[in-house]
């Protein structure tokens, strides 16, 4: 290969790199974060434009336009996705129980394609050795599993112990053990994306 030609490919990796960085940048934190199904997608679509510009297989205008829209579209799913507008589901996904109440959710299991091992293991991973201390566990629309355990098993917190945080508690949720629909992260809404709950929540 001519040096000609390994320096413009250079120059277009520093190129192609800036691109990227601003365009990362421009979408945010959950670009790099875990990956959901469209995520993914967005991700192997700009690894093959960039892999394209770099070798110089397309001209680096035309793969700079393919960037920016594919960095488009997200932007407007994730704008979507914001306002609810039914979108979420589609490009997202919902959450998944695979657990309820210590036992086995048959057939959220089934469809995530999750055996009683790998609930376990993710289980085990988040420090659970004991499956009845577990209320829900919920398979995310990023693939990772989230736990909520059941009230007695959760650890005390300084405002079981300490009167100072005790008032102090009190003062923000009131004496009540159970939050309110809007509060909980198990409520409808958050897992499956009914509305009531979300007007329930703005009203709030």
């Amino acid at each position: 290969m001519e040096p000609t030609e390994l320096m413009l490919t250079a120059a277009r990796t520093a190129a192609v790199y800036v691109l990227m960085i601003v365009v990362i940048r421009a979408l945010g934190k959950r670009t790099v974060g875990n990956f959901s199904a469209f995520d993914l997608l967005v991700a192997l679509m700009l690894g093959e434009v960039v892999d394209e510009i770099i070798y110089g297989d397309v001209r680096f205008a035309q793969g700079a336009i393919a960037i920016v829209a594919i960095a488009a579209l997200t932007y407007a799913d994730s704008w979507l996705a914001y306002w609810d507008h039914g979108m979420e589901g589609v490009l997202e996904g919902k959450p998944t129980i695979v657990m309820r109440d210590g036992e086995f959710d048959r057939e959220g299991m089934r469809k995530e394609r999750m055996n009683e091992k790998d609930v376990l293991g993710h289980l085990r991973s988040e420090g659970i050795h004991d499956m009845r201390e577990v209320h829900l566990a919920v398979v995310e629309h990023d693939g990772s599993m989230s736990v909520l355990k059941q009230p007695w098993a959760e650890p005390a917190q300084k405002g079981d112990v300490l009167e100072d945080e005790r008032k102090a508690k009190e003062r923000a949720i009131g004496d009540g053990g159970t939050p309110p629909v809007d509060k909980r992260t198990d409520s409808p809404f958050a897992m499956d994306g009914q509305r009531v709950a979300h007007k329930r929540s703005r009203a709030a």
